[in-house]
């Protein structure tokens, strides 16, 4: 994958806790792990129905450089859109290129 298509910004966040500094109590909250150069693709419409079949709702793919510490219990944020990760694939020459994140939109609990 050529570098110029990584050409949009997300932040890549996981599930973790925050002291509330109103009530001092622990909450659940998304952290920021990284802000990344990404490409986003969105799928064909026979991709998409492929991915339902095993029902997972995937809707898109993210590229990302390849670094450690990614995970499927993770999010990805470009705006207001917010991009659940299923999962983590690396290129297929060494492994240690580019990451592939098959993602579905929307918001959830993590």
């Amino acid at each position: 994958m050529r570098a110029g298509k990584l050409n949009k910004r997300i932040t890549l966040q996981r599930k973790g806790q925050q002291q509330d500094p109103n009530s001092g109590a622990t909450i659940d909250t998304w952290l920021d792990v990284s802000t990344v150069w990404a490409g986003i693709e969105y799928l064909s419409v026979r991709e998409f129905i492929a991915a339902r079949s095993g029902q997972v709702e995937i809707s898109a793919r993210i590229t990302i450089r390849y670094r450690t510490g990614i995970g499927a219990t993770m999010r990805a944020v470009r705006g207001d859109q917010i991009f659940n990760i299923h999962g983590v694939l690396p290129d297929n020459g060494s492994g240690r290129e580019y990451l592939t994140l098959p993602v579905s939109e929307g918001a959830n609990d993590g």
